[in-house]
């Protein structure tokens, strides 16, 4: 049994204007009273009407596109989640179409205005959440019956959320690092405007809770999300400090593998040695990890099946008939150990077993 889509004759009716109006309330044209425009919107959600593509068909592949908003457009961790959300958007004849905001939330709230006003039927999006964020168009989304799918949780925002255990996963990164017997760890974190910094830097946070080792807020170095912020946050840990005696950290968990990377340079500048002398792991393990010199130890996020999950998750609030609840899916990191992790240099140890699941590549 087909169920029938509200259509805008059922807006107009509802809303008791005329099809005109609701045409102006949705293209944001024409002069609409503010009340009327309210009262359009309204009827929007209650009846879970959107323009029609391809006929109105539910489940059938529509004329359009579904937006994908990164935050990153040189990060690789992207790449793999737009071919994830790409094969599904395909399969279904519609178009992907990718904007990056690069950080910078009004360039984020340009392109979701963009992407709303075009012939995009969903948005799948990496929101920006540093404390200049503006989160009024996402709400806005919501009162035009827009769907979307987050790939971060936005606090107060009722939408559906695709993620991985960051907080778990970084918890087990660090656990892998003390069970070889570090002592002295340090943790470069991520940028402001990325929930998932506080939640691997909490993560990290919890390993120590769980051991005989005390944090301490110096342990923790700000770095960002790109080569250079490795570098930098790694010349400034390590510029001073190449001795255990002097205090160096043995050991450094770092927000992405990007930053690993850059963090394994200013280490090789300061004459220390991957991991004779420092071990390092990343997150997200993307494909470059297993081709380095010193193949890097990381958290693997399964990137294609959060693109793939994101999509479908999207394309099913698509096809309802009725406004459904957002769901909320957690999907599972494995800590991934390659050649950059080892005994601290000043134990004469054997690698100790992870206390945590691990992958070994």
């Amino acid at each position: 049994m087909t169920v029938r889509r509200a259509t805008i004759d059922d807006v107009a009716r509802a809303a008791g204007v005329s099809k005109a109006t609701v045409s102006a309330v949705l293209n944001d044209k024409g002069a609409v009273r503010a009340e009327t425009r309210e009262r359009v919107l309204f009827s929007i959600a209650q009846l879970n009407y959107r323009p029609s593509h391809g006929g109105g068909r539910p489940g059938a592949a529509r004329a359009g596109a579904i937006g994908l908003l990164i935050k990153e457009h040189d990060n690789p961790y992207y790449a793999g989640i737009a071919d994830g959300v790409r094969t599904v958007v395909e399969e279904r004849g519609l178009t992907l179409l990718v904007a990056s905001s690069n950080g910078s939330w009004a360039a984020e709230r340009r392109a979701l205005e963009l992407l709303r006003t075009s012939d995009v039927l969903g948005l799948v999006v990496t929101p920006v959440l540093d404390e200049h964020a503006d989160l009024g168009a996402y709400f806005e989304l919501r009162r035009r019956n827009v769907p979307f799918v987050l790939l971060e949780e936005v606090r107060g925002v009722p939408a559906s959320l695709v993620d991985v255990d960051n907080a778990a996963a970084a918890r087990a990164a660090a656990t892998h690092l003390m069970a070889l017997g570090h002592e002295r760890l340090a943790h470069l974190a991520g940028p402001a405007y990325s929930a998932h910094s506080a939640e691997r830097l909490d993560g990290f946070r919890q390993a120590f809770s769980a051991s005989s080792l005390v944090f301490r807020e110096e342990l923790v170095v700000e770095a960002g999300a790109h080569l250079e912020d490795g570098l930098r946050a790694g010349r400034t840990l390590f510029g001073r400090r190449r001795a255990p005696r002097d205090g160096r950290p043995t050991a450094v968990t770092c927000y992405n593998d990007l930053v690993a990377i850059g963090l394994c340079r200013a280490l090789r500048e300061a004459g220390l040695r991957v991991p004779d002398d420092v071990s390092v792991v990343g997150f997200d393990d993307i494909p470059l990890c297993a081709y380095l010199d010193v193949p890097l130890t990381s958290v693997q996020v399964p990137l294609h099946e959060m693109g793939v999950t994101a999509a479908r998750v999207l394309l099913a609030q698509l096809d309802a008939a009725t406004p459904a609840p957002p769901r909320r899916i957690h999907l599972d990191g494995a800590l991934r150990v390659r050649a950059t992790t080892a005994p601290p240099p000043s134990r004469d140890v054997r690698a100790a077993r992870p206390t945590s699941p691990a992958l070994r590549s």
